[in-house]
């Protein structure tokens, strides 16, 4: 058989249908954007960069708090006027009838993680043209975060029923995903230059309790899908690994020697919420919080430059000044180095919503503005003890403000969430790169530095 020069000529395909997302949330729904953007490009559906460029918009929606809800459904509304065809998924379609009474345009409603219910909608509104030879996806797969850091996520849903928690209504209980596949997708990540991966899920540590901890195979060796062994498998891949979402359970103390080892980054995002006991039991809060400051004594103990960031919520039906006198102490002895801080809102269809002794808005706004100054104070004495010494700092790109400055993030920081440190080098960097910095000053959370 002959080849002919025709048959050599390229195919020309037809339009590419473009597809525009929009995600709001947290790191679990970037994720999960994440996903549906590597399954879009590998059915040939281009990404738009703006509205006007693309065949339809698919936003991904935050349901939690109402301020988070508020925002969705202004999302949804732009895109609506903006482009017209809109694909709404994410915690907020959990609650479909909320968003076609604000929006009845859109064209379909999902909810969180459900990518196959996603796709249906796209195929339904925008035929895909895959060609094999030409629409091409790394194995690592389409992320939204810069090329050398990467969140992992390990599991979908909550076991735990806090007052003041709609996630299990919105995605459901805990579902782990088997070991040896999360630790087969963090190998590829590493092997496409991810420097850093961030393990994320609604409850890190109760992670492989729907599954009886089924052990797995990886690289040969077996593996339980639990917290203790999937740290065991990350810190073998030589790259920074930082946990978040840990509860303070017990089991999380034998995942110390690690960061001890420097197998695991010396960082525990640990989402403590409040300190006082009437509080936490009115939250219905998991966890033996009475022994939480010896624990946090030890692990200091152990790994001296462990860094810990906690969320907290001030204004809690029944709150009390004595138990948010409570929480500020506890904050002080445990020495919490980054801290976010929530006013109570009375989160559509949570319990706590029934809860009597509501904290009035004003003295929920003073106790945040105290909150937030007693922390400053705590994280900037945290900061200033890091002047003077040389610490790793891994790179995230140029400051445009300063030239030959860079920024970047110490062990003790993740992206976007926590403080940042401003470095000059003589030698031009890029991101990803991990250099060694002299520390020469600090602020309340920042820190500045001069590469060695």
């Amino acid at each position: 058989m002959s080849i002919t020069p025709a048959a050599l000529a390229p195919i020309k395909p037809a339009k590419t249908p473009k597809v525009g997302i929009v995600s709001l949330g947290c790191p679990k729904a970037l994720v999960d954007s994440e996903r549906i953007i590597t399954r879009l490009r590998a059915e040939g559906y281009q990404i738009a960069p703006d509205y006007a460029g693309a065949d339809l918009v698919l936003v991904n929606t935050c349901g939690f708090l109402d301020s988070a809800r508020d925002e969705s459904l202004a999302a949804i509304g732009e895109a609506i006027e903006a482009n017209g065809k809109v694909i709404v998924t994410g915690c907020l379609g959990a609650e479909p009838d909320v968003i076609q009474r604000a929006h009845p345009k859109v064209l379909a409603v999902t909810g969180p993680h459900q990518y196959e219910a996603v796709m249906d909608a796209v195929h339904t509104h925008l035929t895909p043209p895959h060609n094999p030879h030409l629409d091409l996806v790394p194995g690592s797969g389409l992320r939204l975060t810069p090329r050398h850091y990467a969140y992992l996520k390990i599991s979908e849903g909550c076991n735990n029923r806090c007052s003041f928690c709609i996630i299990p209504k919105l995605r459901g209980d805990l579902a782990s995903r088997p070991i040896h596949h999360v630790l087969m997708e963090a190998e590829k990540l590493v092997a496409a230059g991810v420097r850093e991966l961030l393990v994320i899920s609604q409850d890190t540590s109760a992670y492989g309790l729907d599954i009886r901890y089924k052990p797995e195979t990886w690289r040969g060796a077996e593996y339980e899908t639990r917290f203790l062994d999937l740290a065991k498998g990350l810190g073998s891949l030589g790259v920074w690994t930082r946990m978040h979402y840990v509860y303070p359970y017990p089991h999380v103390d034998n995942v110390i020697p690690l960061m001890a080892e420097g197998l695991i980054t010396p960082y525990l995002d640990i989402p403590f919420q409040h300190a006082s006991a009437p509080v936490l039991k009115a939250m219905k809060r998991p966890g033996n919080q009475d022994k939480v400051l010896a624990r946090i004594a030890k692990w200091r103990s152990d790994v001296p430059d462990l860094a810990i960031r906690s969320t907290f919520i001030v204004g809690f039906p029944g709150e009390t000044e004595d138990d948010f006198q409570v929480l500020l102490d506890f904050i002080r002895e445990a020495k919490i180095d980054r801290a976010g801080c929530f006013r109570y809102e009375n989160v559509a269809h949570a319990e706590s919503g029934k809860l009597g002794n509501h904290v009035p808005e004003d003295i929920k706004e003073e106790r945040w503005h105290r909150f937030m100054e007693a922390q400053a104070e705590v994280s900037a004495a945290r900061a200033a003890a890091q002047v003077g010494r040389k610490i790793d700092v891994i790179i995230d790109g140029a400051d445009d403000q300063s030239p030959g400055g860079w920024i970047g993030r110490s062990k003790a920081d993740a992206p976007e969430v926590d403080a940042v440190v401003y470095v000059t080098s003589r030698k031009p960097l890029q991101s990803g790169d991990i250099v060694r910095a002299k520390i020469t000053g600090a602020d309340d959370y920042d820190l500045y530095g001069e590469t060695a």
